[in-house]
């Protein structure tokens, strides 16, 4: 899942990306509210973590203008500020959650796990089942049969690509946009290793490579 931070106080921004990263998130920050507000608009955020007092354009400007213009980001907003009136103003602009600062990382993580939860289909379950392979996407766990195997935070986040489309065909770039941040430069052919890495745990059958077009996980 790709997230996109909204925050200008640059160690707590760097702080929050880091260990979201350390989850297995593809984490992008920028530091004002128009900035914000361009990169939460090209469509490519699983969810926004939005700051209300930012430079260039506030967080419930951004919010409201995201959703009037029909984005439906997940956006959890963030402020140092406290009381009834500022979390309904949030809420009222289009705001799916509410933590004021300061908080505890925990319960970020908590929050930001339950709304991308909640994106899913409706009565959509965490736990995806293809052949004898399962993962469940809230644990972050994966089982062959009844044994568990495990993966790192980057391998897992690739295998959730592609277990949530299973059937589908998935591309490179889809993977490379969700899994690695904007800034990443490296060599696009980074999603094969990591594809390959997954056929060595997995099993090579269970990730089928369709030729000019992506993978696509198949029961096997």
């Amino acid at each position: 899942m790709r997230l996109l931070i909204v925050e200008d106080e640059k160690r707590l921004a760097l702080s929050l990306a880091k260990g979201l990263t350390a989850e297995g998130f593809a984490v992008d920050v920028v530091h004002d509210g128009i900035d914000g507000l361009h990169q939460a608009g090209e469509g490519t955020y699983d969810l926004v973590i939005l700051d209300i007092m930012l430079p260039g354009m506030n967080g419930y400007r951004v919010c409201a203008t995201l959703r009037a213009a029909g984005h439906d980001v997940p956006i959890l907003m963030l402020t140092a500020k406290d009381g009834e009136y500022d979390e309904a103003e949030g809420l009222d602009t289009g705001a799916d959650d509410y933590l004021t600062k300061p908080f505890s990382y925990v319960v970020l993580v908590a929050r930001v796990k339950a709304l991308l939860r909640r994106r899913g289909p409706a009565g959509g379950s965490p736990v995806h089942v293809v052949g004898d392979l399962k993962v469940d996407t809230a644990a972050r766990r994966v089982f062959l049969g009844d044994e568990e195997t495990v993966l790192t935070a980057k391998e897992f986040a690739v295998l959730e690509q592609l277990v949530v489309r299973a059937g589908q065909v998935v591309s490179k770039a889809d993977i490379l946009d969700h899994v690695w941040d904007f800034a990443y430069e490296g060599d696009p052919n980074i999603v094969e290793v990591y594809v390959s890495t997954l056929r060595r745990k997995l099993g090579a059958e269970l990730i089928r490579t369709v030729r000019g077009a992506g993978y696509r996980l198949e029961a096997r």
